[in-house]
């Protein structure tokens, strides 16, 4: 299983998640285990997502309206939590989820985020806890944002899955993700390898590191990620 901050192809997270192709952003129990969400931070991307200063949460934008013609623009118009048949969207199954986890009616939903860094380049950010939501008015219209938080837990009951504790880790922002991208040629500085790779703190978190800078982060092979995570104690 993937872990935090590895980074895939579109063509390696279809096949994770074993679809042919992943067109929604919101993808309500793609597995059913779990929720999967594509999120970007990009200049250009057309949803408003962030990640919160504690650096383990993150604000998910809803989903807008399909777009019904050329001259029809879903920017103008509130995000939907039904359909016109009222049939929940992707944005009233989570809010669902949210207001079920509230009244301790469920276990919080649990949703993958991959996050798209550039074309071609995407990166698990991670497994989070979707724990709350709340209605926003952009100036023209209301849009949803949900609440996820990272979880450290073992959730989906993968062997392979690597556990952490919140107090030790943070999200990598995207930007510092995109740099060091860019810096280390979308290599392992080790040794080159182009393959398996993972965003890795140089110095960690819980040792004084920070996600903050592209001087902290690197881009390890598995192999010495695995080395390094074997020395750390």
């Amino acid at each position: 299983m993937k872990i935090q901050d590895d980074i895939l192809s579109y063509r390696e997270m279809c096949d994770i998640e074993g679809v042919q192709t992943l067109q929604r952003g919101m993808n309500y129990r793609l597995n059913p285990r779990y929720t999967v969400i594509l999120m970007s931070q990009r200049s250009n991307a057309p949803y408003q997502d962030k990640i919160h200063e504690d650096g383990i949460t993150i604000e998910y934008e809803g989903h807008d309206v399909s777009r019904q013609s050329y001259q029809h623009n879903p920017k103008d118009e509130n995000q939907p939590s039904k359909l016109p048949s009222g049939r929940l969207t992707q944005n009233g199954l989570f809010i669902k989820a949210v207001e079920e986890y509230k009244n301790e009616k469920r276990e919080p939903e649990l949703v993958k985020a991959y996050e798209k860094i550039m074309d071609g380049v995407w990166s698990l950010k991670g497994i989070f806890e979707l724990i709350d939501y709340k209605i926003v008015n952009d100036g023209k219209r209301n849009v949803f944002r949900f609440i996820l938080k990272l979880t450290y837990k073992n959730v989906l009951g993968n062997k392979d899955y690597k556990q952490v504790e919140i107090s030790h880790t943070r999200i990598i922002p995207s930007e510092v993700k995109k740099e060091v991208w860019k810096r280390d040629k979308g290599r392992c500085v080790i040794c080159g390898e182009t393959k398996n790779l993972h965003f890795d703190h140089d110095l960690p978190f819980s040792k004084g590191g920070t996600s903050l800078t592209v001087k902290n982060v690197r881009l390890l092979c598995m192999k010495h990620n695995l080395q390094k995570s074997g020395r750390i104690e």
